[in-house]
């Protein structure tokens, strides 16, 4: 059986983590595989029907670059705190690397004019790429992203706590059936055979919704390196927002989503955006949840970074209601 064998020193044991929430563009790519393939019905069925709803250009653009199998490039997953940010990163792919990766790509399947219209950089393809993430991103996931958001969260709390009390080691033993740790190497079985050396980088720890078997990873080893796993969502898992109640009526529509927003971990200008705030009101809704006990707050080099806390996470995870998250 092929084996990637991801070797760890002190160091890269010292920075491995586990994301703060779910990757937006990491879920658009993994769910995009979803909807070619009929995987997990019990728990996706009802979800395959309302993400069809996408505008069919859209989703063929997609698809294009997301087969349900093999390769994708590297460059659709960039990272961000948020949609928005991950969409500027997207936007702000070198040509150089396009060209590269969907070159990669074409050796797998076959190039179509606006694959390679983009692999050249041209403004208007770049665009028709965001746009369709965009599109896609509001029908299917953007009513999904609170239970998304949910899920991944308590994925986190049960890996931090395991953490704690096993350290990093413990939580790559148990983290996929798919994965063994056999110190000082992390063996991911089912890749190609390959050695990859973190080199004191360290490894992000990515749980996602729709990973749905297998542990995924970028190609190319240069990259900041992050491996994505299954959360092994249960049926009824996913749920879609359906509208004001609970916890709105309760904190009040901006408040309840800016605790939402921070379920995942955010900065005081991403919880603005989100919110649809200015930065000010976006520091008060914080301080008014903090000193409810709702979130944490804490300095992040120039900026602050607001948390859940284990009081915050309890009252989101009971209550549903509409969001204007992006």
């Amino acid at each position: 059986m092929p084996v990637l064998r991801v070797h760890f020193t002190a160091q890269d044991l010292a920075r491995t983590t586990i994301a703060a929430g779910p990757d937006p563009l990491w879920e658009v790519l993994l769910s995009l595989h979803q909807t070619q393939t009929r995987d997990g019905q019990a728990t996706l069925g009802n979800w395959r029907r309302r993400a069809s709803r996408t505008p069919r250009g859209d989703l063929a653009l997609l698809r294009e670059l997301a087969p349900p199998t093999g390769y994708s490039p590297d460059f659709l997953t960039p990272g961000g705190d948020g949609l928005g940010a991950s969409l500027d990163a997207l936007a702000s792919t070198p040509p150089a690397r396009l060209q590269t990766e969907l070159a990669y790509l074409a050796t797998r399947t076959a190039a179509s004019p606006w694959t390679r219209d983009l692999g050249t950089g041209r403004a208007e393809a770049i665009r028709q790429l965001t746009g369709a993430v965009q599109s896609y991103y509001d029908t299917a996931l953007r009513p999904y992203w609170p239970s998304i958001r949910r899920h991944i969260a308590n994925d986190r709390a049960r890996r931090v706590d395991e953490m704690s009390r096993t350290g990093v080691e413990g939580v790559l033993s148990g983290l996929h059936p798919h994965i063994r740790w056999r110190a000082p190497v992390l063996e991911i079985l089912d890749f190609a055979n390959a050695d990859l050396y973190l080199e004191g980088r360290g490894l992000v720890l990515q749980p996602s919704f729709f990973c749905w078997e297998a542990p995924t990873k970028l190609r190319d080893p240069s990259l900041p390196q992050t491996l994505v796993y299954s959360t092994a969502p249960p049926p009824g898992a996913l749920e879609a927002s359906s509208g004001p109640a609970g916890l709105t009526a309760l904190l009040g529509r901006t408040r309840a989503v800016a605790l939402e927003a921070v379920a995942g971990g955010c900065s005081t200008s991403e919880l603005a955006r989100r919110c649809g705030v200015s930065l000010a009101s976006a520091s008060q809704q914080a301080t008014i949840l903090r000193e409810a006990g709702l979130i944490t707050t804490r300095r992040d080099g120039a900026a602050v970074r607001h948390e859940i806390t284990a009081l915050g996470l309890h009252l989101l995870n009971g209550r549903s209601f509409s969001s204007r998250l992006s």
